[in-house]
């Protein structure tokens, strides 16, 4: 039983005990602990049997491997904290079944019956509950009947105190209304932006002495970060074409195979309605003569279009209707036409041209495709031989010397993206290269293959103002720009600070009405509909963006819609959320308190004894 008890439990016991028994059987089999050791601890006179907390960490185990994908050891699972949880779990578990005990709390033999009956995991072939396989069950999950009957009782017994302590349960009606103002409160708002375009003078070209003062205040944008010198040698298929000669056979062998790609035959958009009898199919042909759409036609046989709709289709590919349907010349009605599933009419809604590409126009194409994948090839033949010569202690010099390989070199950092850092598959191992490693041969995701060694590592610098001019000269320009659209918009703003209406600016005033807090608005900056929700009524604010700066005006501040749908579907979702927080408070500070009085003990040696049965 677990403390995240939802809303209506009392309700709901029935089905959190068929879930508690399956969970309870899954896969930790009998295993033989020895000695007279039977519980791992107790919450006064309520034991934890040494099998549940194996059954339970198994449980966890394997849940652990569904959402991860991966296997864990115990050791491992343990680092999470997940042998603790369970302890945890089990204890909260133990003091409800210790206080429904010393209340008295009990279920009966008819109850107990049926969740066994009625449980899946018992019956048979025929849906009926089986008892050799109850008993099969038990026996390979190391359990008595009496135990597990036992179980029952007490889990029932226990999943009742928990639904009488939560039972009836209201969220608080401010705490509600609070949160659903917050979340569901709108807006109503007018905003003008104030863009580049509304700028009729052009920026002054900035002296010498601006762009130094903004290269010195903007000094971290223009830092390099730590960098890794690197030498390589790296060989690419196109290092390689000039030796590749290609076959006008296996050319033209190439172009057959993919004669279908090459030459595509006439293909039309198709619907296709199809009738029992030729007699309805002429009388819907009538009515589409005699001005019926084929949509409404479609509709009354209570299909839609996308039921009808096939596509693009062949002619051969329609069979003997194939005929009266490309007969048309243009898009429209053929038919009835028979099928093999019945007379039909055919809706025609495109033509798409055969297309013919002859070899000659693909030769170079598939040449170049087939010389770069035996040069692949070639590549991955003299993998080994390279490989051999860097063991041998050949530096990369000599490799490009002895073999086809080139020569290259780069200044990287994170970000780098040119050259071959290009490659993804380039990324991790530069990343993990340290001084004195080895070069050591890596393939590239095109077929090619490189090694590498670090020069040496540059520390974080700061580059000169000559180097990176023509930025700080943009960055400059895009902060004068910044400045002189919010000093615009200021002006704007003091207008309509003293009485000025909004939309008499001479800018487009876009009026907004009945934004809630997770609405877009395509257009203005980012942050506007989080700014209009901190403002106060009839008042303004400056909103910049990355390329316009916007004037809002807050017009209105309204309630949740009490006839919107989402609204009451929000409420709903609040109130079990809040409802479910609660008891789990109530059900916490139950076992706690439950725990102090009745007293908790655990028996260490127990604990890692089951551990000991895991890998």
């Amino acid at each position: 039983m677990s403390l995240g008890f939802k809303s209506k439990a009392a309700k709901n016991f029935g089905g959190v005990i068929v879930i508690l028994l399956i969970a309870g059987l899954a896969g930790f089999g009998a295993t033989n602990f020895g000695g007279n050791v039977r519980s791992i601890g107790a919450v006064g006179e309520t034991e934890i049997s040494v099998p549940a907390y194996g059954r339970e960490l198994q449980q966890e185990l394997q849940a652990l491997a569904a959402q991860t994908g991966q296997q864990f050891t115990l050791s491992q699972a343990q680092a999470f904290g997940i042998d603790i949880q369970v302890r945890q779990r089990l204890l909260a578990e133990a003091a409800f079944e210790e206080e429904a005990r010393l209340a008295g709390l009990s279920v009966g033999d008819a109850s107990v019956r049926r969740q066994i009956v009625e449980n899946p995991g018992f019956q048979g072939l025929d849906g009926q509950f089986d008892r050799a396989a109850y008993e099969d069950v038990l026996v390979r999950n190391g359990m008595s009947v009496r135990e597990y009957e036992a179980d029952i009782r007490s889990n029932t017994a226990s999943t009742i105190l928990q639904g009488a302590l939560v039972a009836g349960l209201e969220p608080p009606q401010a705490y509600g209304d609070a949160v659903m103002n917050w979340l569901a409160e709108r807006r109503n708002f007018t905003w003008v932006a104030v863009s580049p375009a509304l700028i009729e003078e052009p920026l002054a070209e900035p002296t010498d002495a601006e762009l130094r003062a903004y290269f010195d205040e903007n000094a971290d944008a223009y830092t390099l970060p730590e960098t890794k010198r690197i030498t390589y040698a790296w060989l690419l298929p196109e290092f390689l074409l000039d030796e590749v000669e290609t076959d006008e056979a296996t050319l033209r062998a190439l172009y057959d195979e993919r004669s279908d790609e090459y030459n595509v035959p006439e293909r039309r958009l198709v619907e296709r309605l199809i009738f029992g009898t030729t007699e309805e199919a002429n009388a819907a042909m009538e009515r589409l003569n005699g001005g019926t759409s084929f949509e409404t036609i479609v509709e009354d046989r209570g299909l839609s279009l996308v039921d009808v709709d096939m596509g693009d289709v062949t002619k051969a590919s329609l069979g003997s209707a194939g005929d009266a349907v490309f007969a048309l010349e243009e898009p429209g009605v053929a038919g009835p036409a028979e099928t093999d599933l019945g007379p039909a009419i055919f809706r025609v809604n495109g033509i798409l041209a055969a297309r013919e590409t002859p070899f000659e126009d693909v030769r170079d194409e598939l040449a170049d495709e087939l010389a770069t994948e035996s040069a692949r090839r070639m590549i991955g033949d003299r993998i080994e031989g390279i490989d051999d010569l860097l063991a041998s202690g050949a530096t990369l010099e000599e490799l490009a010397s002895e073999t086809a390989m080139q020569m290259g070199s780069i200044d990287w950092y994170p970000g780098v993206s040119e050259g071959i850092a290009a490659y993804a598959a380039f990324g991790e191992p530069v990343n993990a290269l340290a001084e004195g490693d080895f070069p050591e041969v890596l393939e590239l995701e095109d077929g090619g293959i490189f090694a590498m060694r670090l020069e040496e590592v540059l520390e974080p610098r700061l580059q000169s103002f000559e180097t990176v001019r023509e930025e700080v000269i943009a960055g400059w320009e895009a902060q004068a720009m910044a400045n002189l659209l919010r000093s615009q918009a200021e002006a704007l703003q003091a207008r309509v600070d003293s009485g000025e209406a909004i939309d008499t600016l001479g800018l487009q005033a876009i009026a907004e009405t009945d934004i809630t807090r997770d609405d877009f608005i395509e257009g203005p900056p980012a942050r506007l509909i989080e700014t209009v929700f901190e403002m106060e009524k009839g008042k303004t604010r400056i909103v910049e963006g990355e390329d316009q700066v916007a004037l809002v005006l807050l017009e209105d501040i309204l309630p949740p819609d009490s006839n919107d749908p989402d609204v009451d579907a929000i409420r709903e979702r609040l109130n079990d959320a809040t409802i479910q927080a609660i008891a789990r408070d109530i059900l916490g500070a139950f076992v706690a308190d439950v725990q102090q009085d009745a007293g908790i003990s655990l028996n260490q040696a127990a604990i890692n004894a089951v551990h000991a049965q895991f890998p």
